[in-house]
């Protein structure tokens, strides 16, 4: 019925606003729990979100505000303890059901599968993080729904690369003209548009809301609700409330013509 084959989803701020009330503070509790005096504000975490990735954005920190360790201490050791305490506090957040999914992501899934679009997600968070916060969506066996699960390590470099995309593209076996990418970082976009995906929509949360997202297809707030509508930043819904597949089928299909 679609011209699409599958729809690549960011996590953390696309999916679900996971940045400020559930990373962050995860951070915090893990610098608490390991004796340290750092603790991240909203207006700090907004600015540390330009790097991608817990672990890199924690060694970036402590690049940016001069903090050394011991000598004796393994600071790479050290990190990577801190992002797998931080990564246990985040879970128990989205177990106590803390963190549900934006509007429209629900129902955009569903629409996907029953038309026979396939879902995929492309993130550099950890596995674990994101099949915690699909197991605790309220809808059951959802982590099964995504034929992809993109996460974390498994690629080199994180974005605005596009090894993640990239490494998506290859398990499902489809070319970036089959696919369409939903985002909701500039880091993000351009990773997606570096791996050859132009069909690009761009999701805009408090985070991200004035970022440079001149070369996405479709910029808007959030996919929408019959009861919650769409606001338009860029792009064309075609005269729809909200952003379904009739919308990203007929993006994709301007995007990849336009070639």
């Amino acid at each position: 019925m679609y011209g699409l084959k599958a729809l690549i989803f960011d996590v953390d701020g696309t999916i679900a606003d996971t940045e400020r009330d559930g990373h962050r503070p995860a951070f915090n509790a893990a610098f608490a729990a390991a004796g340290l005096d750092w603790h991240w504000d909203p207006a700090l975490y907004g600015e540390l979100l330009a790097v991608t990735g817990g672990k890199e954005r924690i060694r970036y920190f402590m690049q940016r505000a001069g903090i050394t360790l011991d000598p004796s201490v393994d600071v790479e050791a050290s990190i990577a303890a801190l992002h797998r305490d931080k990564t246990a506090h985040y879970v128990k957040l989205l177990r106590q059901g803390a963190i549900p999914l934006r509007p429209g992501v629900l129902r955009l899934w569903r629409e996907a599968r029953a038309a026979g679009v396939r879902l995929a997600i492309a993130t550099t968070t950890t596995p674990e993080n994101v099949i915690a916060l699909l197991e605790h969506a309220g809808e059951p066996g959802l982590a099964s729904w995504f034929e992809v699960i993109a996460a974390g390590d498994v690629v080199p470099n994180k974005k605005p690369a596009p090894d993640i995309f990239t490494y998506a593209l290859e398990q499902l076996d489809l070319k970036p003209e089959d696919c369409l990418a939903i985002e909701d970082s500039d880091n993000g976009a351009q990773a997606a548009l570096a791996a050859g995906i132009r069909a690009l929509v761009v999701t805009v949360n408090a985070y991200t809301a004035d970022q440079d997202f001149g070369a996405a297809a479709l910029v808007v707030d959030q996919l929408g609700e019959p009861d919650s509508p769409v606001r338009v930043l860029a792009g064309d819904l075609g005269g729809r409330a909200w952003v379904d597949l009739a919308v990203l089928t007929q993006l994709a299909a301007d995007c990849y013509r336009a070639r």
